[in-house]
């Protein structure tokens, strides 16, 4: 009974399913984990005052609660709370840990603001005074706090007015003059007429001084703007009697936690929540937002999945439709499935050498000779960024093409043949429409590994801090050359590079989770497109 027990096969079956649900279960904790510890970063937490027996302070919020580790690595009885005290400019560090006890008394003060900078992190304290100048407007909380809320709007206008100028209108600015002078170094190149390379080069230089002028309006007209910005300054009240003198302009928002209701508290979240999918990183890309690693992410995944697809489908069409079956054609099946397995940062080293400074170098020689010796393509950008992972990524999809390609019936393809069809119209017309469901899950597959991939981009064109985005309204608009930012690099370098990685951790978990949203989404819409298809070729509409 026993031996036919195991050869019905019933154990088997058992035992994969539970293999299955215990991977499920394995990815749903995972992610479940990582949501936990990124959802709630963006809540506005009460503010905690804690006054200790020796007179001392500490104001911020409660982030952990242990027991004091003890030299033999067991728990003791004793306890300490950690508290992100912020106000890393006054104190120095953003958490401080505190023997629960040495606290004498523990309160949630009415007057504790929360400012959120634009530098230097969080600030705790409360509002003594606003100053226009050298002269106090407002004295004490209440009236502190009603002018604050006057006059900070106001700030943060200017503030966007100001980042209007500079991206845009100095911007444009600055890229027409940096085109008229590689234009005025082309000429004096390859101008062999002296008297013509003059004046060509005396009207570009007239045209540069045009620009110029409207360079010194722009800036005037910021200096004008920072100026006013920097009139109003506040002084905050800290914990332990310090207190801290700040222009009003460098405070992103101001909140009083300890009064806020519930639905004050979520209109807060969302409003966090959006600006850090939408806004640029700051604070060393601690804090802020992270749509350029965003936008980065999905441009070099939609690159590498157009140069991907296209030549792992070719190449598989060639081994398996094209190519006579031999030792030379195992021989290529075997260096496919090799190349699989090489380290991804091998893939880099390649990229490095042969895409940016072999081919990059060229195409500057030959095309961009006016910009050197600055490197235009002969330095890491998103484009060989994506090439290089769509050599990593290739034989996926030549694999996943392959199985799919011999999974079609002969029958159809001789049916096809015994008609009259050329092989080349049997491929196209009966063979790739019965094969795309595969093709679509290598697509799949290998975008699922580039987006993951961080290696091969360090050393491709992956930076810390992108000034501008590879897309943009100056002419040609899409900028392949420039480098980009990238969520797995963005989640290792503020994982690991970051001056401050206790105050980081709630950034890498929160980047960690959307790009873990990005990779489904994206993979998502393959599959619902894959199975369109599939549902098409079953019921013959190709």
């Amino acid at each position: 009974m026993f031996k036919g027990f195991w050869k019905s096969g019933d154990p088997f079956i058992w035992l994969t399913g539970g293999a299955l649900a215990f991977s499920l279960i394995m990815i749903l904790s995972l992610i479940a984990i990582v949501a936990m510890n990124a959802l709630g970063f963006f809540w506005p937490r009460e503010i905690t005052l804690v006054r200790l027996h020796d007179g001392g302070e500490a104001l911020g919020h409660v982030t952990a609660h242990e027991p004091i580790p003890t030299a033999t690595g067991e728990d003791s009885l004793r306890y300490r709370t950690q508290f992100q005290v912020g106000n890393r400019d006054l104190y120095g560090a953003d958490f401080r840990w505190i023997e629960d006890e040495k606290i004498a008394e523990r309160s949630q003060p009415a007057e504790a603001i929360y400012f959120e900078r634009w530098e230097w992190g969080p600030l705790f304290g409360s509002i003594k005074a606003i100053k226009d100048g050298e002269t106090v407007i407002a004295e004490g909380f209440q009236a502190g706090w009603e002018k604050f809320r006057e006059l900070h709007p106001q700030t943060q206008e200017r503030l966007d007015r100001i980042a209007d100028i500079e991206k845009k209108a100095i911007g444009a600015i600055n890229a027409q003059i940096e085109r008229l002078r590689l234009e005025m170094k082309g000429v004096a190149r390859q101008s062999a007429d002296s008297i013509q390379a003059a004046a060509r080069t005396a009207e570009l230089e007239k045209e540069v001084q045009t620009w110029q002028v409207q360079y010194e309006e722009k800036s005037k007209e910021l200096q004008t703007l920072r100026q006013e910005n920097n009139r109003y300054r506040i002084v905050v009240q800290a914990a332990g009697g310090r207190e801290k003198d700040m222009p009003l302009a460098g405070i992103v928002r101001a909140f009083l936690p300890n009064q806020m209701h519930w639905g004050q508290r979520m209109a807060l979240y969302l409003t966090r929540l959006w600006e850090f999918i939408w806004e640029d990183p700051r604070e060393s890309n601690t804090e802020g937002g992270v749509f350029p690693a965003i936008f980065g992410t999905v441009m070099m995944v939609l690159i590498m999945s157009m140069i991907v697809v296209p030549f792992g489908v070719i190449a598989a069409l060639y081994l398996r439709e094209y190519a006579k079956q031999g030792p030379l054609v195992r021989a290529v099946r075997i260096a496919i499935n090799n190349l699989a397995g090489v380290p991804s940062i091998v893939f880099g080293v390649f990229g490095l050498g042969f895409f940016v400074y072999l081919i990059g170098g060229n195409i500057d020689q030959m095309f961009y000779p006016e910009a050197l010796p600055t490197p235009t393509y002969g330095t890491g950008g998103i484009l060989w960024a994506s090439l290089t992972l769509a050599l990593l990524t290739v034989p996926v999809v030549i694999v996943a093409t392959e199985e799919s390609l011999s999974s079609i019936p002969r029958e159809w393809r001789e049916g096809s043949l015994a008609l009259g069809a050329t092989k080349w119209e049997t491929i196209r017309k009966i063979v790739l429409p019965g094969a795309l469901p595969g093709i679509l899950t290598g697509a799949i597959l290998s975008m699922a590994r580039g987006a993951g991939e961080v290696a091969p981009l360090m050393i491709t064109g992956v930076v810390k801090l992108a000034p501008t985005l590879p897309v943009d309204l100056h002419a040609p608009f899409f900028h392949l050359e420039r480098k980009f930012m990238h969520l797995g690099f963005h989640i290792y370098d503020v994982g690991f590079q970051s001056p401050n990685v206790e105050a980081a951790k709630p950034m890498v978990f929160t980047t960690t989770l959307l790009l873990i949203f990005i990779i489904i989404a994206l993979n998502l819409t393959a599959i619902a497109v894959r199975n369109r298809l599939r549902s098409r070729l079953r019921f013959g509409t190709f």
